[in-house]
């Protein structure tokens, strides 16, 4: 992986509100891992709005920092993996199958997960998940603003694959070997294109708050849950108040807004 320079390091840096630290740390890891929660977006808008999802070093960069954006966990753990691998850390791309609600896992490469110096699980791009990385190492329950978290081998028994549990629930399957980002086009394609897809049924852009809560616009649909699960929702009623919304709550400008590929029924 070959670094950023000094002048993108230091503007991605800028994006997460952050001070380039003196040495790749776990304390450092955590940090950047949750500052990257608070103010890059998990969003799908690209797909509503007809725009490319475009999984190179430069595309990600220009996307999350000079364009302020968000984006999918392909360009979020991707981007993520470019600055921690500048940095001075050891970062592996995992692919991951995410379990759906009839407890099977789904496709391959349905997800990218981050495996920092051999020992972390970095994943800034799976939405509702852990605040800070996860320790691999770990063989017990993990508690994290996030939930309850365990990592354990494949229930299966496939050799070498793991299955994240958050609150006992299965999040996703995996797999342990590394692999380049070019190996997640397929994934995104089928995630930006397939009507099977959840992310292709409407636009949904969503952050954790500086208070550890999550902040979330669905559709036309504002939701604000507290660190104490407390729960809000607005309904926007017009376009003007939905461009509020993302420029307010996200710093994301739009001259339009993103229309579903594939609405829900």
């Amino acid at each position: 992986m070959e670094p950023l320079d000094d002048a993108r390091t230091d503007a991605y840096l800028r994006r997460l509100g952050a001070v380039r630290p003196e040495r790749a740390t776990g304390g450092s890891l955590r940090e950047l891992h949750l500052l990257h929660l608070r103010t890059v977006p998990f969003e799908n808008l690209a797909i509503h709005l007809g725009e490319e999802i475009a999984l190179t070093r430069d595309a990600l960069f220009d996307k999350i920092v000079t364009a302020g954006r968000g984006g999918i966990c392909y360009e979020l753990n991707g981007g993520f993996a470019e600055l921690l691998g500048t940095l001075g850390h050891r970062v592996e791309l995992l692919q991951a199958r995410v379990y759906g609600k009839d407890g099977g896992p789904g496709i391959p490469y349905d997800h990218l997960a981050l495996r920092v110096d051999g020992r972390w699980l970095a994943d800034v791009g799976f939405g509702e998940h852990s605040t800070y990385p996860l320790d691999l190492d770990e063989t017990g329950e993990q508690k994290d603003p996030g939930g309850v978290f365990l990592v354990r081998a494949a229930g299966d028994g496939t050799e070498g694959d793991l299955d994240v549990l958050r609150d006992g629930v299965p999040a996703y399957r995996l797999e342990t070997r590394p692999r380049a980002l070019a190996d997640f086009r397929t994934g995104a394609w089928w995630h930006s294109t397939s009507p099977e897809s959840g992310f292709t049924r409407g636009p949904v852009c969503s952050r954790i708050t500086e208070h550890g809560g999550r902040i979330t616009l669905r559709d036309r649909t504002l939701i604000a849950t507290s660190a104490d699960g407390d729960r809000t929702e607005e309904e926007l009623a017009t376009d003007d108040e939905v461009r509020a919304a993302y420029r307010g709550e996200f710093g994301i400008v739009l001259d339009r807004l993103p229309v579903a590929l594939h609405p829900r029924p």
